[in-house]
């Protein structure tokens, strides 16, 4: 008489082997992004770009896991804590509002930052060439070139005497931004019109009471808050008529007037190379600070005209980029 098979054991041997087979396969490792959001993504999408050419795919050698914090400082200060704490292998930012936010909030995970103003300066660093900590990335001059914004802004409207600017009043980058904005101003003889807002209701509720002749142009300094929120800007200056200078290119493609930043595409792309290094074992403090030096003007015509503006010849034949 034949004993009946008992399939219990082999059922075992089978959940055994895959948990040994899982046990095996190499962890993929998790990247942590934090970002203001809006014109950011580009950032994002040149880092996306840039890990491909080094042969990283996102969902193969490694996984982007994404925090937006809509430009709120305090929102980013709780997504990098919680990111350490999850055990991400590195937290990458995509400006400097944030990665002084990571930097503050953490305490041991490497940063991979994108800089929109000297890191030695804001400390991010000890120095370009010699990191010292668990910081480094890339730099781009978005807030050291707040003079040459303004400069620009003059040089395509040459009868602009007034410009009008919102920022949150708290932050370490828009008080630098709008200094440096304010004192520009001054040497050119022109008016710089402070506003300061909080919330996005405030900066829309300031937009749309402006009076007509309060102000020559819109002048965007270096606020994480306002900048993710430009359609508003967009939309309550081209009612308005009133030209507008951007620090970021996507705004100029979205309906802006001008801009004049580096592409931030490029500076995702070129921080690609730290990631990737970091993973590889190497310490951020022995991984330089790399500068992108390459700025665009960018001139959105349409606009121009839908505002009843007439661009100077001189200033359109140096643009980089003009949006027909």
């Amino acid at each position: 008489m034949h004993k009946k098979l008992s399939y219990f054991p082999f059922a075992t041997l089978i959940v055994m082997a895959c948990s040994l087979a899982n046990a095996q396969q190499p962890k993929i490792p998790r990247i942590g992004v934090i970002t203001a959001g809006g014109a950011w993504y580009a950032t994002i999408d040149g880092l996306r770009d840039g890990l491909r050419q080094l042969g990283l795919y996102e969902g193969k050698q490694l996984i982007l896991e994404i925090r937006d914090t809509n430009g709120v400082v305090k929102a980013a200060e709780e997504a990098a804590k919680s990111l350490e704490n999850e055990g991400v292998s590195l937290i990458y930012t995509t400006q400097t509002s944030i990665s002084i936010a990571a930097k503050k909030a953490t305490t041991h995970i490497p940063i991979v930052f994108c800089a929109g103003a000297d890191p030695v300066s804001l400390r991010l660093v000890e120095s370009w060439a010699k990191p010292g900590g668990r910081l480094t990335g890339v730099y781009e001059p978005g807030t050291d070139l707040t003079a040459k914004r303004l400069e620009n802004l003059k040089e395509i409207v040459p009868s602009l005497h007034r410009a009008v600017t919102f920022y949150v009043p708290n932050h370490p980058v828009s008080i630098e931004s709008s200094k440096l904005a304010r004192e520009a101003a001054r040497q050119m003889g022109m008016q710089l019109i402070e506003r300061h807002v909080l919330s996005p209701e405030e900066l829309k509720t300031g937009l749309w009471a402006l009076k007509i002749g309060e102000t020559d142009a819109f002048f965007e300094v270096s606020d994480a808050m306002v900048q993710v929120q430009d359609q508003l800007v967009i939309d309550a200056t081209t009612v308005k008529r009133l030209p507008t200078m951007f620090n970021n290119q996507n705004s100029v493609t979205k309906g802006g007037l001008a801009s004049y930043s580096a592409n931030r595409v490029e500076v995702g792309r070129l921080s690609a190379k730290y990631v990737q290094r970091i993973l590889e074992g190497i310490k951020p403090q022995d991984l330089p600070v790399e500068a992108v030096r390459k700025m665009d003007l960018v001139i959105n015509l349409k606009t121009a005209k839908q505002i009843g503006l007439k661009i100077p010849p001189n200033v359109l034949a140096r643009a980089d980029k003009v949006i027909k």
